[in-house]
Formats: structure tokens, sequence, C-alpha cells
């Protein structure tokens, strides 16, 4: 596996290129241009900027999250032609810098989706929460929260500029129904698998965030079964998956070691994270260490040693240390937690080596 970090860029991110290059073992980062709009093309200036960054302290750049999909090739309007001709050119843009993974998700409106952004869990920390019984309520207040919480900070899903159209947007896909969703979806990959195998780029799709519909919106990538139709659907070696652990195992019936097993060859990128589950239904972050939550980090990382997995992998979300909070710490992408969540499955990573006899 190659280790990586997400990095949101330089005015865009509190954390410096600097702090990341002293935790072991990372290799690339993982960025995006974060002033783009979806359906907007990424220009070859603006990429070689980032390039020249990373490249001074001996990172690749092979992984992109994300390039956003336009709402109209979700929705399935005569206009996502243009916008899905405007991807194809950003892959092509992207190709000659390296890039071999373009994250992506298909998720209507909203991108993850968190109540609390910086919930107590009781040693002080603090992380990301769902509270169940609030996503029955108004989605403005929700879409409200989270804004003023970022402190300026853009995060990808939740553009200003697209949220301040809550309500046209939720009228733009009431018709398109989970069926619907699906199909929208096949026609956008069948669009791009020519440029993919073109420039060698692979497609890796996030599970949806969280598995199941919120406020009446349907959600696609959610289990196994889904998962495989989804591969199945699109059969290239060019579409993968980002498989995010904390993602699926928000839902406790998801065996997310079973699913990593089942498709681990269409695994380009990997998200690990885990989750801690209450009897009402809600869920926080918790931090990497398996005894922590319920999504069995160990036997995640069992599953992708047994599978031979070469790909990249990152730790997701992690909670809030050592003084971060709201304006001094992007919600969930602090520093510390997802530093000593590298070493922590590094360190499960070395004793799978050692017990194959590699080291």
């Amino acid at each position: 596996m190659q280790m990586t970090f997400r990095w949101y860029g330089e005015g865009n991110d509190q954390i410096k290129l600097s702090d990341i290059r002293q935790i072991p073992g990372v290799e690339g980062i993982v960025w995006a241009l974060h002033d783009k709009l979806p359906g907007e093309i990424w220009q070859q200036s603006e990429i070689a900027a980032v390039k020249k960054q990373l490249d001074e302290y001996g990172f690749n750049m092979d992984v992109v999250e994300s390039v956003n999909v336009h709402d109209d090739i979700k929705i399935g309007l005569p206009t996502r032609d243009q916008y899905i001709e405007n991807y194809k050119q950003t892959l092509r843009n992207l190709a000659p810098f390296g890039v071999k993974v373009v994250t992506y998700n298909f998720m209507p409106i909203f991108d993850w989706t968190r109540t609390d952004l910086f919930h107590p869990v009781g040693d002080g920390s603090t992380a990301l929460y769902y509270e169940k019984a609030k996503i029955q309520q108004d989605y403005k207040e929700m879409a409200s929260y989270i804004l003023e919480n970022l402190h300026g900070l853009t995060f990808p899903g939740w553009e200003p500029e697209r949220m301040a159209r809550l309500d046209d947007l939720f009228e733009a896909y009431r018709p398109v129904t989970k069926e619907k969703l699906w199909e929208n979806l096949k026609y956008f990959l069948e669009a791009i698998m020519p440029t993919c195998r073109e420039t060698g780029i692979k497609m890796a799709i996030h599970m949806d965030d969280p598995p199941w519909d919120i406020f009446g919106i349907p959600r696609l990538l959610v289990d196994k079964e889904a998962i495989h139709h989804f591969l199945n659907m699109v059969d290239d070696p060019h579409n993968c998956l980002c498989l995010c652990s904390g993602s699926l195992g928000a839902n406790p019936n998801n065996d997310v070691p079973d699913i990593i097993r089942s498709c681990c060859g269409r695994i380009a990128f990997a998200h690990i994270r885990n989750i801690r589950h209450f009897p009402n239904g809600d869920f926080s972050e918790a931090s990497h260490r398996d005894r922590d939550g319920e999504t069995g980090i160990l036997e995640i990382m069992r599953a992708y040693h047994d599978c031979g997995f070469e790909g990249y992998i990152r730790p997701d979300h992690g909670r809030h240390l050592w003084g971060e909070g709201p304006g001094t710490c992007r919600p969930g992408y602090g520093l510390y937690d997802r530093a000593l969540g590298i070493m922590y499955m590094l360190g499960c990573w070395d004793m799978l080596e050692r017990e194959a006899g590699k080291i």
C-alpha cells in the first residue's frame, strides 16, 4: 500500500506541508483545486502550481480528491454533455502531471452529512457526530450550521454558491429516483471511460456518507450489493472504488472487511476511519484504534494485506486534539489524530508483513 495524507492547499488548510513531511511513511498528498466549482475545467497552469509546492517536500500528487461532478450530470439534464466534456478535459490536463487516481462521488446535493462538527467525545477531544433525529428536520438549518462552522474554509460538496440555492436544487432533484440516479451515473461513466483508458487514470467513486437516503434524496453506494452492482454496471478496470470504511461502517450491518475481500481488485484508493455507534442510530467518529469503534480496523487492514493491496490509502476523519477546534482546525481534518492513525495503520501493516515473512 502507499500511504497518503489529504491536504486542502495553501491558504485553505491550517496544516503545512512541512508538518506532514514529519509523519513517517507518507509518500503522497491527496489534493484538489478547491477553488474550482463543479463543472469547471482544471487548467494545467493551476495543476503545475500545486505540483511545484509538493515537489519541494518530495510528495507525489498521484491522487486527486475531489473533481466534483456537476449537478446537471447527476440530474440528467441536456446540458450534462458539455459538463462531461469539461470533465474529460480536466482528466487530460491532470495526466501529464502523473495523476493516477481521481476520486469523486455521486451524492445528490450534499456531500458527507453531519449534525455536529466538534462534538465532545469524553476525553477532551471532539469529533464529527451524526444525530439521526436532526436529519429528519430542516435541511437548511443543517446546511447553515455546517457552513458557519467552516470559518471561511472551502469543503468539496459544500460550496457556498450551491448551498445558497438549496430550494432550487431540491426541486431539480425531485424527479430523480434511485433508478434514475443509477442511470445517470452509468451514462457519465460510459462517457468518460475512453478518456480514462487514454490517460491511464482510474476513477474511484467514494461511498455515500451516510449510507442511507437523507431528506428524501437517494443514496447509491451504501452496501455490498450496491457496490457490486456499480462495478458490474460499467465493468472496466478504470472504473474503481474509493472504499471508505467509515462511510460503510456507519451502518453496523455492513461487514467492511468482507466487502474489501469481495472487490479488492477494483479498489484504487482506501479511506480508513473508525465509527462508534449508539443504540438510537446516532454515530460518532472515533480514533483509528480498533477497540475505540465498531468498524473493525484490524480486520480491515488484514483484508487489504491478504488481498495484496498495492493502491493508495489514507487516514480519514480524525478527532480534534490538543487545542484543535473551531477556527483553528478543519472539521474532521486535524493534524494530530490523522498522524496517530497513520502510525496505527503502519504498525498493523508491519506486523502483517512480518507474519507473512516479508520483513
